[in-house]
């Protein structure tokens, strides 16, 4: 007899149909798993059998093959041990094989035949309910599986033993119930930030657009507390967007308690972060820091202190969207729409602007320092603003009347034209929907974001006398429609097209 049980693999966040078969024959006693194993599955074994005998139950002294079709995918990942688990149940005659063939399982077994959670439930659950079937998991990842669809049959037990015996009549699981992860922290408040008003401008028009920003200051000039300040100015996720992010964060097995993600992410590795770990990659192509920030911030810090190769991968990521993890066998695509938010000094020592300050080598040491940054990087950048040290007489002065819900309104009303607008010039190939500025290009944007006459004689000219490049050029005219958008969602102006161009910097080495 042969027992077989649905489960998944996954390729990025691609979710591969992977069928369990167990045959249980005559011959010398042995339990092998073939079909492409990975260390983690083959050691399945020992975990299976451990809880099996915690139930009480002992596996027949037969030879005990388990297949993994297809043979030629790799198998990776410990949420094999349920499914496992319940193929053997099944030809033992524990469980009903009719009953099982009708759900898709994934789950780690400890020792005592608990269920413990594994990565990539919420994707697992969405195929599932595609194919018309049901889904066991643990029942940790319960409240990710509900967010599938109420038409999902979920079974979410606490151990291998509730499962059969709900299964045999003896016990009821119920559905489990969506669950949505708060924020413990109220997000920090633009109040905090003194002087600097045309950097807060500059941040609350990267909010309105989803524009990226480069932010240059000596150290101490409140880059990185305007940074952190960013995610409070910008809208919750809607729920395809939070669909789409917890899926990431799934397969990372970076959802905590099985809670469905609704404030943007905001991620800000550290310096010494390698290219797989912001890109993606490792031996088991997972997502990098861009795409665990998909549809959110992206925040490095000290910019130019990153590995130039590192910033150079970023480079296709920003342009389009998506990050792609090559292998031998494959590739693995994730997602990777994000708001890219950069600070640096202007030079190593961080005081140019302060001769009592600078060090000895100033003024060349800034352009040595600023050429770590490649010009193609420079231009992917729409917003480049200079922060200037703060004044001890700025310091003095009450908080700002303005805080961060008051920018915030103005950044919701601003997105709400944008996604309004885009909506009408939709539908968009390859199912790619266009929410911000940001993401207009082509003929899109040349119909959302023309310039009037005096407008388009400003732009035309800034870009000669500049030498900005073909993306550049469009990357001011996205700026200027947020502006008009903050205006009210009129035309662009030579006004928009003007403060547009302020924000745009030449190159270092230029």
């Amino acid at each position: 007899m042969v027992a077989r049980i649905n489960t998944v693999a996954f390729q990025g966040i691609e979710v591969l149909d992977i069928d369990v078969q167990v045959q249980m024959s005559g011959g010398i006693v042995a339990f092998t798993v073939v079909g492409l194993p990975d260390k983690a599955v083959a050691e399945s074994r020992e975990r299976v059998r451990a809880a099996l005998h915690a139930l009480g139950l002992a596996l027949p002294a037969k030879r005990i093959t388990v297949n993994l079709a297809p043979a030629d995918v790799l198998k990776e990942g410990s949420h094999f041990d349920l499914p496992i688990a319940l193929a053997l149940l099944t030809v033992m005659g524990v469980l009903p094989d009719l009953e099982m063939s009708r759900y898709c399982a994934l789950g780690e077994l400890a020792l005592d035949g608990a269920l413990t959670p594994v990565a990539g439930v919420l994707p697992a659950a969405i195929n599932a309910l595609a194919h018309d079937r049901g889904l066991i998991c643990p029942e940790a990842c319960g409240g990710e599986a509900a967010w599938a669809g109420e038409g999902l049959d979920v079974l979410a037990p606490a151990t291998l033993l509730a499962l059969i015996n709900h299964f045999r009549g003896q016990q009821v699981l119920t559905r489990p119930r969506p669950r949505i992860q708060e924020s413990a922290e109220a997000p920090l408040d633009l109040r905090d930030v003194k002087g600097n008003e045309t950097a807060k401008r500059a941040l609350e028009v990267a909010a309105a657009g989803s524009h990226n920003l480069l932010m240059i200051g000596p150290p101490g000039s409140g880059k990185s507390m305007l940074a952190a300040r960013l995610p409070g100015l910008l809208p919750p996720l809607d729920p395809a967007e939070a669909l789409e992010v917890s899926m990431i964060h799934s397969v990372a097995g970076l959802l905590e308690g099985g809670k469905l993600l609704r404030q943007r992410p905001y991620r800000s590795p550290h310096q010494s972060a390698s290219l797989p770990a912001l890109v993606g990659g490792g031996s088991r192509a997972k997502p990098g820091e861009i795409s665990l920030a998909h549809k959110g911030v992206l925040f490095l810090d000290e910019l130019p202190e990153f590995p130039r190769g590192t910033l150079e991968a970023l480079r296709q990521p920003l342009e389009i969207g998506k990050a792609v993890v090559s292998r031998v066998n494959h590739h693995v695509t994730y997602p990777a729409r994000v708001q890219l938010i950069a600070a640096m000094n202007p030079c190593r020592c961080g005081h140019l602007d302060d001769a009592s300050l600078a060090c000895a080598r100033a003024p060349k040491c800034a352009a040595d320092y600023q050429s770590k940054i490649s010009g193609p990087l420079f231009d992917r950048i729409d917003l480049h603003i200079d922060v200037p040290a703060v004044s001890p007489a700025d310091l003095s002065l009450p908080p700002p009347a303005e805080g961060s819900a008051d920018v915030a309104a103005r950044v919701a009303v601003a997105r709400t034209v944008q996604a309004e607008r885009y909506a009408g010039f939709g539908p968009f190939p390859e199912g790619r929907a266009v929410r911000t500025n940001a993401e207009a290009d082509g003929e899109l944007l040349e119909k959302a974001a023309a310039p009037d006459q005096p407008g388009r004689a400003l732009l035309t000219e800034a870009a000669e006398r500049l030498k900005l490049s073909a993306r550049g050029y469009h990357r001011v005219m996205r700026v200027a429609r947020t502006l008009a958008d903050l205006d009210g969602g009129g035309g662009v102006r030579r006004p928009h097209i003007a403060e547009a161009l302020g924000y745009r910097r030449i190159a270092p080495g230029r």
